[in-house]
C-alpha cells in the first residue's frame, strides 16, 4: 500500500509560481512512476506531468510544457511539480498519483492505482 500526501497549493496571481509536493510512503519510491493530474468542476481529471521510474524520463501535457517541471527526490520519497508562469486556466485541484513498475502510457490516469487527496491551486487574473 502506498500513501500519497500533497502540499503546496494556494491562491496566486497570474504569472506567479508555485511548487507542489507529493510525499509517498513505502520503501521502493524509485520504482514508482509518479504522475500529476488536475481536475476542475464538471470536467474529467486530466494529465499534467509524469516522471517515469525508468531512467527518470518526464512527460508533459502540451498545455503546461515549458512552464511546469516535474522532479523527484528518491531519497526523500517525494515528487514535485514546479509551476511557473501560472495562468487562470491552471486553476484546479491537483492530484499526485503513483503506479509501481509501470511500462505503459504514463498519461493514462487509469494506470495509476494510488492517489493523493488533492490540493487546490487557484490563479487569479
Amino acid at each position: 500500500q502506498v500513501q500519497l500526501v500533497e502540499s503546496g497549493g494556494g491562491l496566486v496571481q497570474a504569472g506567479d509560481s508555485l511548487r507542489l509536493s507529493c510525499a509517498a510512503s513505502g520503501r521502493a519510491f524509485s520504482s514508482y512512476t509518479m504522475g500529476w493530474f488536475r481536475q476542475t468542476p464538471g470536467k474529467e481529471r486530466e494529465f499534467v506531468a509524469a516522471s517515469s521510474q525508468i531512467g527518470g524520463s518526464t512527460t508533459y501535457a502540451d498545455s503546461v510544457k515549458g512552464r511546469f517541471t516535474i522532479s523527484r527526490d528518491n531519497a526523500r520519497s517525494t515528487a514535485y511539480l514546479q509551476m511557473n508562469s501560472l495562468k487562470p486556466e491552471d486553476t484546479a485541484v491537483y492530484y499526485c498519483a503513483a503506479v509501481v513498475a509501470y511500462l505503459g502510457d504514463v498519461t493514462n490516469l487509469k494506470a495509476y492505482n494510488y492517489w493523493g487527496q488533492g490540493t487546490q491551486v487557484t490563479v487569479s487574473s
